[in-house]
Order: C-alpha cells, then sequence, then structure tokens
C-alpha cells in the first residue's frame, strides 16, 4: 500500500483544526480538492479517519493510530530536508518549541535572540503555556522540546531533564503600592492584597497555602502572559511573584519594588525555581534543537552569573 506523505499531512491538518474549511486554507488546497485527500486516504487505509457525525470531527479510534504515525512522519520529513540543507551548506529548516510563562521573560528570548544570530536563515517558532499544555504538545510531537517546571517529569523514564540554575521566587509590587514604605512584611499582610500569578507550579501553590493560612490559596488573577500581569500589577494594589531573574531589570530602573517577607523562610526549597529543558526519551532531536538546547544553556550560565552580582537582599537571589 503506497501513501502519499501529502495526505498524511492533510490529515494532521485536519486532526489540528477540526474543519474541512480551514484545515484546506492551511495547506493552500481547494476544499474540494482537500476532501478529496482525505477520501482517498481513507480508501488506501480502508477505514474512516474522522467521524464525521460529530460536530468537531474528531479522529475515530484508528484515525487516533494514523495520526500518531502520521505526525511522526511528517515531522522527520522535515528534519530529513533540514539535514540535507545544512549539508548542502543553507541553514534553512523551522524549529517549533515550547517554553512556560517565567523562562519566556528573559531567558528564551535572549536565546533565540543568539540562535537567531547564528541560524539567520531557520524559522523559529515558541509556544508560551504552562507545563501541562507543553506536555500534551511534546507527546503529539507538535514541539520538539520545551523550558518549564521539570518535577513532574525527572521521575518519569519516558522523559530527558536537563536541569537549569534554581532561582528563588520573590513578591513584587508597584512603587507606590501600600506596602512598599515597610522594610519587611508579614505574610499576613502579603496575602491581604490580591495576587496576580502565571499558573503557578504545585510547590509554590503549598507554600502560599501554608502561609496564607487558608485550606488553598487560588490567585486573583492569573494568566499565562508575563507581562499582561505586569500591567495589571503596575496599575493596582495587586502582588505579583517572580525569580530574580525577571524581577532585576524592572528593580534596578524602580520600576517595581521587591518585598522582604519576614516570616516566610528563604531557605525553603519550594520557593526556588526548578526550570529545566525536557524531551522524550527515544526521540531524535533535529540539528536545530541541538542548537537552540545549546544557546538556552549557555544563556542560562551567563544570566545567572550576572545575577549573582546584583545585591542578594534587593533581589531575592
Amino acid at each position: 500500500m503506497h501513501i502519499d506523505l501529502r495526505q498524511l499531512r492533510h490529515f494532521v491538518a485536519l486532526a489540528e483544526h477540526r474543519s474541512f474549511v480551514a484545515a484546506a486554507q492551511a495547506v493552500c488546497l481547494s476544499q474540494s480538492a482537500f476532501s478529496r485527500s482525505i477520501q482517498a486516504l481513507e480508501h488506501q487505509t480502508g477505514f474512516a479517519l474522522v467521524d464525521r457525525a460529530t460536530r468537531d470531527l474528531a479522529p475515530t479510534k484508528e484515525g487516533l493510530v494514523l495520526l500518531e504515525h502520521a505526525r511522526r512522519l511528517v515531522r522527520q520529513a522535515g528534519e530529513l530536508s533540514g539535514e540535507i540543507e545544512r549539508l548542502n551548506g543553507n541553514e534553512l529548516g523551522q524549529l517549533i518549541f515550547g517554553c512556560g510563562p517565567a523562562p519566556a521573560a528573559q531567558l528564551i528570548p535572549r536565546a533565540v535572540a543568539a540562535f537567531i544570530g547564528a541560524h539567520p536563515r531557520a524559522r523559529v517558532q515558541f509556544q508560551v503555556d504552562h507545563w501541562e499544555a507543553l506536555d500534551r504538545q511534546l507527546r503529539a510531537e507538535e514541539i520538539e522540546f520545551f523550558v518549564a517546571d521539570t518535577r513532574r517529569f525527572e521521575a518519569d523514564p519516558d522523559y530527558q531533564v536537563s536541569r537549569l540554575q534554581p532561582q528563588r521566587w520573590s513578591f513584587y509590587c508597584r512603587p507606590g503600592h501600600p506596602l512598599v514604605e515597610r522594610e519587611q512584611v508579614t505574610c499576613k499582610e502579603l496575602f491581604s492584597y490580591p495576587l496576580a500569578t502565571t499558573s503557578r507550579p504545585p510547590n509554590l501553590r503549598k507554600v502560599m497555602t501554608d502561609y496564607s493560612g487558608r485550606r488553598d490559596f487560588l490567585p486573583s488573577v492569573e494568566c499565562e502572559h508575563s507581562y499582561a500581569l505586569l500591567e495589571v500589577i503596575l496599575h493596582s494594589d495587586a502582588i505579583g511573584i517572580g525569580s530574580a531573574l525577571n524581577l532585576a531589570p524592572y528593580a534596578q530602573t524602580g520600576q517595581l519594588h521587591t518585598l522582604q517577607v519576614s516570616d516566610l523562610p528563604a531557605h525553603l526549597e519550594e520557593r526556588h525555581t526548578r526550570y529545566g529543558i525536557v524531551t522524550r526519551v527515544g526521540r531524535s532531536l533535529s540539528a536545530l534543537a541541538r542548537a537552540m538546547i545549546a544557546q538556552v544553556e549557555n544563556v542560562d550560565a551567563e544570566l545567572t552569573l550576572s545575577l549573582s552580582r546584583l545585591p542578594a537582599t534587593r533581589f531575592g537571589v
């Protein structure tokens, strides 16, 4: 049985868009030509790929099996094309990876900047989301790796984790906040104000629950985009949470104020980041992915070194 790689690409597009119209547009085909391609693939395999009776065109049980292989083959074909271009002296190709909101604030943009300087003809796309969503994309082979909290993956044999440098989380607010004049604040005072955060790792959520005196602690505002949260904090009395690396540029210019919490022990392991680079065991990485990972590790080391020269009490190092 012969299966055209183009047909597999079309099926992957249909599974992603859940619409014949949107998927046809995504692959630059007319709807009729796209429908014929899917029908031809169904004829060759001998089974329906999607349940047309459902509104979202969910893949059938057999379609899910084919989809897993289709994604892998499409990705590998792209990697092969990129390797051929590289061998011919061309740095073409596309890299898609993911990262959490905190790494997306400083670490990843600087690593991408260094990467495109070394690979100016490569195309880079990075998804910013919480670790659970990134894991789903990694398992679906939609991304090659991600940079996020690694606690969930370190003991799982299906994952390979490369740890980055830990940093301490700190609480911060706008310069005119009522707590700014206090040399130190208590947890009770801190948690009396709204908290605006990204999705917190489970360890930090436990710290906030333990020291707030509540059965569970949920932020007043939650968003995966750090800059959007920053605007909330700059224009309200909300308290934010950030690592020293991400806070330093704003604290140095006076845009943010880091709060010193008297009854929240600084040495707690749970108050430190545990970020790293997560890949799937048994999956080979493209040359571009390996190059990007090297840049992430290099930039992480450089930023950690520069951070060590800042006042520890001011930035929570």
